[in-house]
C-alpha cells in the first residue's frame, strides 16, 4: 500500500471503503475527528500508534459519548477492507491526503480548523488546491442565459490567471469549469460523489493529464449522489476559494444554504447575479448581505470580486 502509515491510520478511523452497510460500525465525522485528533495532539500520541494494539493503555484517559472504544478498535480492524480499496483507487489514478499533508489546503484548515476533513480524495494537480480562485455555484437546472454566465466567468478567471472553484455538478458548476479550462485556465473541482468514475471520464481527462484540473472530495470515492454529502460539500468550495458569485439559487437548497452558510461565517466576499426568475432566492441572499454582480459578463471589474472593501459585510 503506497501510502504512509500515518494516511493508514486516518483512513481506518475516517474513511469508508465500501457503500455503508447496516450494523457496520461508522467512521468518525469530521466533527468527531476535529475532537478526537486533537486530544492525541495533546497528549503528544499519533493516530499510527493507536494501530500497535496498546488501545487500553494509549486511550486510558479517553473518555467520549460516541467515540467508544469499541468504535475505534472495530475502525481499526479493518485493515483488510482499507488494502483492498487502496489498490483499486491508487490503481485508477486517485491519491489521497491527511490534513498532516504539505499539499493540503491552508484555507480550510484556517477557515474551518478542526471541522476541515480528516481526509481528502483526489486526482490531478494537488498544488492547484492552495492556489484559492473565484467560486461559482448555482443550480442544476439553469437556463441557457445564466449557463452563459456561468462559461463567461470561467472565460474569465482564465484570462485573469485565477481558477475556478466548483461543485462539478451539470449545470451551472459544469459550464464554469469547462468555460475556464477550454479557455486554458485552472480548476478545483470539490465533487460531493463518484470521484472515481469523474476522474476516469473522457470529458475531464485531458484537463487532468495537462494539470489544469484537480478534481478532490471528503467523501467515499465510490459514492453515488447523497443530499446531506452536497450541501456539506458546499462549504469546502467557499473556503477553497477567495471569493465566490452565485448565478442562481432557490429559496432553499444547497445553493442556497451555502451562500447563506458563507454570510453568516464571512468566510469569502460574495456576489449574485440578477435573474428575472420570481421564484429564485438570489435578491434575499443580496438582501442578507452579498453584492449585486453586473448582469453583463462584459462590464464585470474581475479583480474587484475580490476586493475585500467591495461587499459591506467585509470593510
Amino acid at each position: 500500500m503506497l501510502v504512509s502509515p500515518h494516511t493508514q491510520a486516518v483512513l481506518l478511523l475516517t474513511a469508508h471503503f465500501s457503500k455503508a452497510q447496516k450494523g457496520a460500525v461508522k467512521p468518525l465525522t469530521p466533527k468527531e475527528w476535529g475532537r478526537f485528533a486533537l486530544w492525541l495532539h495533546e497528549r503528544s500520541l499519533t493516530p499510527e500508534q493507536l494501530m500497535t494494539g496498546r488501545l487500553d493503555e494509549l486511550l486510558n484517559d479517553w473518555s467520549d459519548k460516541t467515540i467508544t472504544l469499541d468504535r475505534v478498535e472495530g475502525l481499526l480492524n479493518r485493515g483488510s477492507a482499507l488494502a483492498l480499496a487502496m489498490e483499486k483507487w491508487l490503481r485508477a489514478g486517485l491519491w489521497v491526503m491527511t490534513r498532516s499533508d504539505p499539499d493540503y489546503p491552508v484555507r480550510l484548515k484556517k477557515r474551518l480548523r478542526t471541522d476541515s476533513p480528516a481526509l481528502l480524495f483526489g486526482c490531478g494537480k494537488k498544488a492547484l488546491l492552495n492556489g484559492g480562485g473565484l467560486a461559482v455555484i448555482g443550480s442544476r437546472n439553469a437556463t441557457k442565459q445564466d449557463l452563459a454566465y456561468s462559461r463567461g466567468l470561467g472565460e474569465l478567471a482564465a484570462s485573469n490567471g485565477y481558477s475556478i472553484v466548483s461543485g462539478g455538478a451539470r449545470g451551472v458548476d459544469e459550464a464554469s469549469m469547462l468555460g475556464a479550462l477550454e479557455a486554458e485556465g485552472t480548476v478545483i473541482g470539490v465533487l460531493a460523489d463518484s470521484l472515481l468514475r469523474t476522474c476516469s471520464s473522457a470529458k475531464y481527462r485531458k484537463y487532468l493529464m495537462a494539470n489544469n484540473l484537480v478534481l478532490v472530495s471528503p467523501f467515499y470515492p465510490e459514492a453515488g449522489f447523497n443530499a446531506g454529502n452536497a450541501m456539506q460539500r458546499n462549504k469546502y468550495i467557499y473556503c477553497l476559494s477567495d471569493a465566490a458569485v452565485v448565478v442562481h439559487s432557490g429559496k432553499k437548497g444547497g445553493t442556497w444554504s451555502g451562500a447563506t452558510e458563507n454570510i453568516r461565517k464571512q468566510w469569502i466576499p460574495l456576489w449574485v447575479k440578477r435573474t428575472s426568475d420570481g421564484e429564485s432566492g438570489n435578491a434575499a441572499i443580496v438582501e442578507a448581505g452579498a453584492e449585486w454582480i453586473p448582469e453583463n459578463i462584459r462590464e464585470v471589474d474581475f479583480k474587484a470580486l475580490f476586493s475585500l472593501a467591495s461587499p459591506h459585510f467585509f470593510t
